[in-house]
């Protein structure tokens, strides 16, 4: 087994693509209530005192075998949070003093 670590999650239920003149068009993927309420609850990024944030990132990608996936962005995942130090050192470096 691979010890690739991704930020995202797998969710929903994407149907096939739609093509048009041999182009992709458009997929369509589908949601239960309680797949909808867990993306909520889980993967919304915080709210700050703005009332900026509560987003739920979601991508549609095709897999390395073809299919059509849909993955939700888990902010508070592990290979997140590394990312994200990494960044802050790098700004940290940057500073020219």
């Amino acid at each position: 087994m691979s010890d690739k670590q991704y930020d995202s999650v797998l969710c929903g239920w994407v149907e096939e693509p739609r093509y048009y003149e041999e182009q992709l068009s458009s997929w369509s993927v589908k949601f239960k209530v309680s797949e909808l309420e867990e993306m909520i609850q889980k993967y919304s990024t915080p709210v700050d005192e703005n009332g900026q944030g509560g987003n739920v990132r979601l991508k549609l990608f095709m897999s390395k075998s073809g299919k059509p996936c849909c993955s939700v962005w888990d902010p508070a995942n592990a290979k997140t949070k590394e990312r994200r130090a990494e960044k802050q050192q790098e700004e940290v470096e940057d500073i020219p003093f």
